[in-house]
């Protein structure tokens, strides 16, 4: 099952695989003073304190260098395992868990597809774990530091070789804020992500977790739910 306009509802459930956060009263860094582990120290802390999120979002995929049309709106999220992304190119199109399952609607096929949330060894996975803890030293290895501008750019590649991504890097502010994720898969995809205005721990209806059929649409339960 596809999360991004032909993959995998598994390549979204990953989603998440970096997003939730808080803000931290720590001083920002400063480039002079960038510290890997301090870096990563302050990402950690940035989003895993956080209980719910809101962030507008675009993202491009691309696979043996031939790309796809890229994808924007926002995204919502709320801990444990609930997000909510709402897209607005292309109008209508949603992906949503409500920490059980995760529901994809497509309007150009007018089809739901289901599957369970824990249901997920693909691309999405660096964004995905941000819904419960992130620990960059279990999940990922072989860091590296570089700066862009008054950034920080870290890269680091999967402890694991049996995900379906092989390697990850992160466009990080000295305020320890995710602003671009790349995420690299075994099949020589990218897939990219960017992120804008972020809110941290802003008000949340929990119904917007809560799935509805739109109008119509066909239900396809892809197994395991």
């Amino acid at each position: 099952m596809h999360m991004w306009p032909s993959y995998d509802v598994r390549d979204i459930v990953t989603r998440l695989a970096l997003w939730v956060s808080l803000v931290l009263a720590a001083i920002p860094l400063r480039a002079a003073d960038v510290d890997l582990n301090t870096l990563l120290k302050g990402v950690e802390q940035r989003y895993n304190r956080a209980k719910t999120l809101e962030v507008q979002f675009s993202e491009s995929y691309s696979v043996q260098g031939r790309a796809r049309k890229s994808e924007s709106g926002d995204l919502t999220l709320r801990k444990p395992g609930r997000m909510f992304w709402n897209y607005s190119a292309p109008s209508g199109k949603f992906f949503l868990s409500d920490g059980k399952n995760v529901y994809l609607y497509t309007p150009d096929t007018h089809q739901v597809q289901k599957t369970k949330l824990n249901v997920s060894d693909d691309l999405r996975a660096p964004l995905a774990f941000l819904l419960g803890k992130l620990d960059f030293g279990k999940e990922f290895r072989d860091f590296t530091l570089k700066q862009e501008g008054g950034n920080f750019v870290i890269s680091a590649k999967a402890k694991s070789d049996q995900l379906q991504y092989d390697k990850i890097e992160m466009l990080v502010t000295p305020e320890y804020e995710i602003r671009r994720l790349v995420v690299n898969g075994q099949d020589q995809s990218v897939l990219t992500f960017q992120f804008e205005h972020e809110k941290l721990n802003p008000q949340v209806n929990d119904a917007l977790f809560k799935f509805q059929t739109p109008a119509g649409a066909t239900v396809i339960d892809e197994g395991g739910v």
